[in-house]
């Protein structure tokens, strides 16, 4: 990996294109380097996760709302969308699989400096390939440069802390995605990678305070953005230049300012693309940073016993953790039974509770509203509190992160109980880490009663043979669902 310094430039100061972060970006894109083995596992693994996830939120509304504009959409060859047989316009079939794979907040992550759900790459990738009748070699090729420019602009550029939504470096890497798989030029990635990051930068308000459906919807805007970039860019269309370094740029305005300093890590001309392989995916329907202390919640319920006699319990955490979806947010609504699911899902003390109570955690049961609002939960929940521990911040921040935290609870009679987790158990460095039977397990479990058996069979099937896929086997990668594909929301189209 090659470290590159990135800066804002003044108008009258020379940055040639090729020192650009977005031609760098492009570059690794378009090297067409071969996939390594364990890279291309990974990949398949992680289509079959999106699939899994996707199966499961295939009914919610917003899933249904946005695979009613893709049915409005139909295309030629055009690409498949989760649920429903037929070919639509691959950027309407990416949103509507890109919602539906969001929706449930139950596939793949990625934290460093900023956070990310890379296989939120794959929808559009997808969707692009299936369109332009591309093999499984190319699927791969595009998704494993997906992953490579999503992770690498995570460790190198924080969004957050100015507000700015992650989907920001979601547009870019997912333009580069599909430049790989399409075997662009570099010229044209370029481009595309400039126009997707301008369309896509938004503010976090979309994850605080009463958090909505776009929660979901975000993603898959970007990567409906992206398409519609290439798209553009193949047409020879610009982009803003340049536009992270420039005097009106991303950096200088909507990051640390013009005397900003970034470093971002990018593998070299030749280098496999194996950032896939530092990512990491969900046991549970819940954001990354409640993985751990869910499965922290699950063994120290036992010891608790009976929870009317819990006094109060704080979990000492890292500062991400605390911020996002702690106490240390100041959002009310992360202690309001009457919140919507999204809210509840960025509540770490609601979802201590029920995982303390139940010893499990459920993607519909365990956000039901009556599971919210059931007064013993309430009662517990609202003892619960986040504190930042430097400790826990500085770990949360090491090459081999740790993501829970330490749990003190009180009891009425002056007992404190105390344990701690580093990572969730499905972690690549926890005590059951996922592998290929796990994905297929949470496919096929996800699946049951949505997709029938021989469907689920015909896509594991086919799936597990990804890089040897014909363009026509890569077209029938769909899942056709047990439901009523009615269209019943109405709106412009």
């Amino acid at each position: 990996m090659i470290d590159h310094a990135v800066r804002t430039f003044a108008s009258d100061e020379s940055l040639p294109r090729e020192e650009q972060l977005a031609w760098k970006l492009a570059a690794v894109a378009t090297d067409d380097v071969p996939v390594t083995e364990e890279v291309t596992e990974m990949v398949i693994n992680r289509v079959i996760d999106n699939a899994a996830v996707a199966a499961a939120s295939i009914g919610r509304k917003p899933v249904k709302a946005a695979r009613d504009q893709a049915l409005a959409h139909p295309g030629r060859p055009g690409a498949t969308v989760f649920g429903v047989e037929g070919r639509f316009s691959p950027e309407w079939a990416a949103w509507a699989n890109g919602v539906a794979v969001r929706e449930l907040d139950y596939h793949d992550t990625f934290l460093a400096a900023d956070y990310s759900h890379p296989g939120d790459n794959i929808p559009p990738i997808l969707a692009v390939a299936q369109h332009a009748g591309r093999s499984g070699a190319d699927l791969v090729r595009g998704i494993a440069a997906g992953y490579e420019l999503q992770v690498d602009l995570v460790r190198g550029i924080c969004l957050h802390e100015h507000k700015i939504d992650h989907i920001a470096h979601l547009g870019p890497s997912a333009a580069g995605g599909i430049g790989a798989l399409l075997g662009l030029s570099t010229e044209t990635v370029y481009q595309a990678i400039g126009q997707a990051l301008h369309t896509t930068t938004a503010t976090r308000q979309s994850r605080k305070g009463t958090i909505s459906s776009w929660k979901a919807y975000a993603p898959a805007f970007a990567g409906k953005a992206a398409i519609e970039a290439v798209d553009r860019a193949m047409r020879g269309e610009g982009a803003p230049s340049p536009i992270y370094e420039g005097a009106d740029g991303v950096i200088a305005w909507l990051l640390s300012g013009p005397d900003a300093r970034y470093t971002v890590p990018l593998p070299g001309a030749g280098e496999p693309k194996l950032s896939i392989l530092d990512t990491y995916t969900k046991e549970h329907s819940a954001e990354y940073q409640s993985q751990a202390l869910i499965d922290l919640a699950r063994r120290l319920g036992p010891r608790i016993g009976e929870f009317d006699k819990v006094e109060g319990i704080v979990i000492h955490t890292s500062h991400h953790t605390h911020n996002v979806i702690g106490s240390g947010a100041g959002d009310p609504q992360k202690y309001d039974p009457t919140a919507s699911r999204e809210t509840l899902d960025h509540s770490i003390p609601y979802i201590f509770a029920v995982a303390l109570q139940d010893g499990r955690w459920h993607h519909v049961d365990s956000y039901a509203p009556e599971r919210a609002a059931r007064p013993d939960t309430v009662q517990l929940w609202q003892k619960i509190t986040t504190v930042e521990d430097p400790e826990w911040t500085r770990r949360y921040h090491e090459p081999e992160p740790a993501f829970g935290g330490r749990v003190e609870v009180t009891l009425v009679d002056g007992t404190v109980l105390t344990d701690e987790i580093a990572v969730a158990d499905a972690h690549p460095l926890g005590a059951r880490p996922f592998a290929r039977d796990q994905y297929v397990a949470k496919f096929r479990a996800l699946a049951d009663g949505i997709i029938a058996p021989e469907v689920q069979d015909r896509f594991l099937e086919t799936v597990s043979r990804l890089p040897e896929l014909t363009a026509d086997e890569v077209g029938s990668l769909g899942l056709p669902a047990l439901i009523d594909a009615t269209p019943s929301t109405r709106g412009i189209f």
